[in-house]
């Protein structure tokens, strides 16, 4: 026979490659209900008709997600690896999703001991937090999540190297440029705009060289920040073939994604 926390345990987890039944089909559209409310309420004319319905929906949407959080933490040891009663649920509180979780309740209970108006702002800004929920509901995003983790060295060897190309190109044109712009280009600090800009291959024009040797430079920057900026996607996208891979039970072709024939005795 089970336990109430088994039945707690089966209703608010979600295991991976299951379907969603109606609690979490219920946390997910409170979760976007969420996201738009948030949105709405920085809308001046709405939020002051509708300040009432704003405020009675928040307060809805906090006595839901703290009870599922609770629940969450009360029934967490039915995890082989949360066994202890004690230890266990202290390292589940701290587990990514559940630390999203908690972030996404504690922007209502703060204000209650901060007294500070520009906390207070800063606090109910964090409530798009409470998006991040939806992580849990969506088999997609944990995917996503798990190649990410799984080629962190790699993402974050190709952000240092980003960086590092970053400050060497704004040092150049800060030297290149300083003399012909000394207000666009103060420093390297300031120079750093412009390569983050460029680099991107975003130019919103606000900044940019005039000399001829600051032009061949940005030039080349911008074709280099091309091929920076597509290391992340080409890792990423390696990752969820090796996903894809791996879930599916066959290999497929890198190139064309086509299921590779078996070999014949």
């Amino acid at each position: 026979m089970k336990t109430v926390r088994r039945r707690v345990f089966e209703i608010v987890d979600v295991p991976p490659g299951m379907g969603l039944d109606a609690f979490d089909v219920f946390i997910m559209v409170l979760i976007v209900l969420n996201a738009i409310a948030v949105a709405l309420g920085t809308v001046e004319s709405i939020a002051s008709r509708c300040a009432q319905l704003f405020t009675w929906f928040e307060r809805f949407s906090i006595g839901v997600f703290t009870v599922e959080y609770v629940l969450r933490v009360y029934s967490c040891t039915e995890y082989p690896n949360y066994r202890h009663p004690l230890s266990g649920r202290v390292r589940f509180i701290f587990t990514p999703l559940a630390l999203v979780d908690l972030a996404a309740i504690l922007p209502f209970y703060l204000p209650m001991l901060v007294v500070d108006l520009r906390f207070l702002r800063l606090f109910r800004l964090l409530r798009f937090i409470r998006l991040l929920k939806i992580v849990r509901y969506s088999d997609s995003l944990r995917i996503l999540g798990n190649v990410i983790h799984r080629k962190k060295q790699e993402l974050v060897m190709t952000a240092v190297v980003t960086a590092v190309f970053l400050f060497i190109a704004s040092s150049v044109i800060y030297l290149v440029e300083k003399e012909a712009q000394p207000a666009q280009f103060s420093s390297i600090p300031a120079a750093m705009w412009w390569g983050v800009v460029t680099l991107t291959t975003i130019g919103y024009g606000d900044v940019y060289p005039v000399t001829t040797a600051g032009k061949v430079i940005g030039s080349l920057v911008a074709f280099l920040g091309i091929g920076l900026f597509a290391l992340p996607a080409g890792i990423i996208a390696s990752g969820l073939v090796q996903e894809a891979q791996k879930n599916g039970g066959s290999e497929v072709c890198p190139h064309c994604g086509k299921p590779l024939r078996e070999p014949h005795d």
